[in-house]
């Protein structure tokens, strides 16, 4: 039996971040610089109010199904598999488009990830693997193997956790 590795979806293999970032370019100020996004949380740049409209977007049919997949992510996620088996775990219950719309990505972009090795749940403290690689850190304190917190704009101040910033990076950790 090989070990396992949990693996978040949002901000670890699909670029949400980069999501948001194109719908606020789009919508509110084409000239905004999307570096200020990938340093700061949208909360922190952002008024209050434009913020939360922002946010609202995750409600809509769609969103989850184009996200661009994070560099590097199926070609490191196929070498992984050879040495681990590998469950994507996302919390795709909160909004309830998300369910299908990530299981057809999934299929997309990860198809040697296969779709017994899904799961989508509500809260991620059932998860039992050996490691758990995400990017809120809420999901790993409760984790009982070894937690990797995917570098975020929204986790910048965590470090209870060893952080990673690439896949790469996560290649050099894992294999």
């Amino acid at each position: 039996m090989k070990p396992r590795i949990a693996i978040d979806m949002d901000d670890v293999l699909a670029d949400t971040v980069g999501k948001f970032i194109a719908i606020y370019r789009r919508d509110f100020d084409t000239n905004a610089l999307p570096d200020v996004f990938r340093e700061n949380s949208f909360h922190e740049v952002l008024e209050k109010d434009i913020s939360q409209r922002l946010s609202d977007y995750v409600h809509q049919p769609g969103f989850f199904a184009d996200i661009e997949v994070m560099p590097g992510a199926p070609e490191i996620t196929r070498e992984l598999s050879e040495k681990y088996d590998l469950y994507i775990t996302s919390a795709a219950m909160e909004f309830r488009n998300s369910l299908a719309e990530k299981y057809d990505w999934l299929d997309r972009h990860f198809p040697h990830i296969h779709w017994k090795n899904r799961v989508f749940c509500g809260d991620k403290s059932i998860i039992r693997a050996d490691v758990m690689i995400d990017d809120m850190p809420y999901n790993l304190v409760s984790f009982q193997g070894k937690g990797l917190l995917f570098d975020a704009p929204h986790n910048r101040d965590n470090e209870m956790f060893q952080r990673v910033f690439s896949w790469e990076e996560i290649a050099k950790v894992l294999l």
